[in-house]
């Protein structure tokens, strides 16, 4: 593939499945908009050394200082080959996407607020409960050498536990639905977070999927 496209960083697993939610947002939105990408795969342990390679920014900084580096992050050439655009923390690459290649629009006019406090949602209410279950069995299946590099913190749960987790996911999505069905017809005009326009908003709910 031509050197011109854009490039996004993912963290591979076992299977070949892309998996990082985050890293699905970018990806949902580089296919909707049709642009030409490629990604290259990094593994956890060799993110911050990859990312320092590239001049990328980190996307926090620790209590003493120090950069946090994490994924995604986008390399786009094709502004000024000799001076690339590098972004990273997701939200900033879906604003570049959006004000650089505006056809296929994510952010329906007058929509960004609305749509924020859905992803807030999404986020911070929605995908919680689903942790305990999702982030041992993702660490399953990272590399052994990432899977070694950066320890899970949770062990799986047992029964009784993953139950638990369940009901309190499910009472989530139950009300999810509830919500998405008031744009359903006959009361409704269409099916996905805005009504009939794919938004930002559906890419952030299902890249948790």
């Amino acid at each position: 593939m031509p050197q011109s496209v854009v490039t996004l960083y993912d963290v591979p697993s076992t299977t070949p499945q892309p998996w990082a939610p985050n890293i699905w947002r970018i990806r949902f939105i580089l296919n909707y908009k049709r642009l030409p990408y490629r990604t290259v795969w990094v593994e956890l342990s060799d993110v911050e050394a990859t990312l320092r390679s590239i001049n990328a920014p980190p996307t926090s900084h620790k209590s003493d200082g120090r950069p946090v580096y994490a994924l995604p992050v986008i390399v786009d050439p094709r502004r000024n080959a000799s001076q690339p655009v590098i972004l990273a923390k997701v939200d900033m690459i879906a604003d570049y996407l959006e004000s650089s290649y505006p056809a296929r629009p994510v952010f329906p006019e007058g929509s960004r607020a609305l749509q924020s406090l859905f992803v807030h949602y999404v986020q911070e209410v929605l995908a919680k409960p689903l942790l305990p279950i999702l982030v041992p069995l993702s660490h399953q299946r990272l590399p052994e050498r990432s899977q070694a590099h950066f320890p899970s913190g949770q062990t799986p749960l047992n029964g009784p536990e993953r139950e638990q987790a369940w009901r309190a996911a499910k009472e989530q999505f139950n009300f999810l639905a509830t919500i998405m069905d008031k744009n359903s017809p006959p009361d409704g005009d269409g099916v996905v977070t805005m009504g009939r326009n794919v938004s930002y908003a559906d890419f952030a709910l299902c890249s948790v999927l």
